[in-house]
């Protein structure tokens, strides 16, 4: 069993949640809510280890979010 870390964007185009798993190739899907996000990004992550096992040996770390400020 492994966690990973997603992130989750709200799309108000779409009006969908947007989620992707930083580091793995492919690991990107949506939903219309975050339980429907969550499953989708378990079945994309099942599916990307699948087509890329060398993944298991490789995975990368989260080390943490950074908010950076400029001007507009």
């Amino acid at each position: 069993m492994r966690t990973f870390t997603a992130y989750i964007e709200w799309d108000p185009e779409t009006k969908l949640y947007v989620g992707i798993i930083p580091g793995i190739v492919g690991a990107h899907t949506q939903g219309a809510t975050l339980d429907e996000l969550n499953t989708n990004l378990k079945e994309v992550l099942s599916l990307c280890m699948e087509e890329n096992s060398e993944l298991v040996d490789n995975l990368p770390q989260f080390v943490g979010l950074q908010q950076i400020e400029i001007d507009v």
